[in-house]
């Protein structure tokens, strides 16, 4: 299939739905929000059983607290001193989510928990849709139905479900790329300038809409519309902007950000701190989670062989080799590698053809049973991670 930008399979679904949506889009949603809803009171039944507040590992775990105390309190307030000696500031924390949280806080009457939940919920809906708008444009309702299903139920996918930063930066990342495939440049660019101001790797829009621009320009010998240039500038500068600001306020402009990073142990080491965790992972961590963590992220590198193998757009394919060549070359907690690569949903096109190809429109009893016994188990998984497991999410 042509590397070339393309459209649905079937030429009697591309020009419907452009308000409403593209068909299949409501369906989608349903299967999404039934999933992940799931996941939600599996969550809370859980802390129920542990004892534990009313929603305690939806929005008051982990980086979550994080985020709402900025919210709440501004940067530069917190910081937590590690038993290696190690300052790790709130600056490692993109802006973009504790603002809107702040923001909402100021509309309605909720606290910071229940924004920043309503925000990643609402997030998380969007991110469907435009995961969805992607597939449906590029290879039919079948295939994006079947994409959006198993973006719903990977492992990982409990962080949708959290006050967590993934929702949102997929919202934004999916949007740019569909507005990318669309050619519809300028709105490209200001939605990767949002991803870049939600996490350190929402760099990756920004990068695949400039190499996109890029390769534009070469096919049309040098022309370039100002829309074109206006998207590939916009895309970096939210990134850059943070990065800037946290340098200025270390007081190294060039390096601060990196100081920052580097004392929650990320760094570029080019994949050697990963190649140290899988020598020592038998004497150390969790026999569940960090296993999983392996497997998700060899999937996710076969996955991405056979994207560039089927030719995918562009765009699909420098996004989610950024994300991964991060995941693999940036140290940190293995056990966080699957939830960075949960915005890579152009790796779920490979399954998800196949399994539109293979799945009947009329599945047998046997099929559904299988379909819903793996849904269990990831929900059950995933309330593992998010409420259970000892290591960070």
């Amino acid at each position: 299939m042509s590397s070339a930008l393309r459209r649905s399979d079937d030429p009697r679904e591309t020009g419907r739905g452009r308000l409403a949506g593209p068909p299949g889009v409501l369906q989608a949603l349903a299967v999404f929000a039934a999933v992940r809803l799931a996941g939600v009171v599996v969550l809370v039944l859980v802390d129920a059983v542990a004892g534990r507040p009313f929603g305690m590992s939806l929005a008051h775990r982990w980086d979550s607290v994080w985020y709402l105390h900025i919210a709440e309190h501004g940067y530069g307030t917190r910081l937590r001193i590690t038993a290696s000696g190690a300052v790790q500031t709130d600056w490692a924390f993109f802006p973009l989510y504790p603002g809107l949280i702040r923001a909402l806080r100021g509309l309605l009457p909720v606290t910071a928990g229940r924004a920043g939940l309503l925000i990643a919920w609402g997030s998380a809906a969007l991110a469907a849709w435009g995961i969805y708008a992607i597939g449906h444009h590029l290879y039919g309702r079948r295939v994006a139905t079947a994409l959006v299903a198993l973006w719903a139920v990977l492992p990982q996918s409990v962080v949708l479900g959290l006050a967590y930063t993934e929702p949102l930066f997929t919202a934004c990342a999916a949007w740019s790329l569909y507005a990318v495939l669309r050619r519809r440049w300028p709105a490209a660019g200001s939605l990767a300038l949002l991803a870049g101001l939600a996490r350190p790797n929402g760099i990756a829009a920004a990068v695949a809409v400039a190499v996109t621009a890029v390769h534009e320009v070469v096919r049309q010998r040098g022309r370039a519309s100002p829309g074109l240039l206006a998207g590939a500038v916009l895309g970096p500068l939210g990134w850059a902007g943070y990065v800037l600001w946290v340098g200025g306020q270390t007081g190294d402009l060039v390096h601060g950000y990196l100081q920052v990073q580097s004392a929650w142990n990320s760094h570029l080491d080019l994949s050697a701190g990963p190649l140290r965790f899988l020598e020592s992972m038998p004497l150390r961590g969790s026999w569940v989670t960090y296993p999983v963590a392996v497997v998700v992220v060899v999937a996710g590198i076969v996955s991405f062989c056979r994207l560039y193998l089927d030719r995918a757009p562009l765009p699909l394919l420098v996004f989610a080799g950024v994300l991964l060549l991060l995941v693999v070359a940036v140290s940190g907690p293995f056990s966080c590698k699957p939830r960075f690569l949960l915005p890579a949903f152009p790796l779920l096109i490979p399954p998800a053809r196949a399994l539109a190809r293979a799945w009947p429109s009329v599945p047998s009893p046997r099929a559904r049973l299988l379909c819903g016994g793996l849904t269990a188990v990831s929900l059950l998984y995933g309330a593992y991670l998010a409420s259970l497991a000892g290591q960070p999410l």
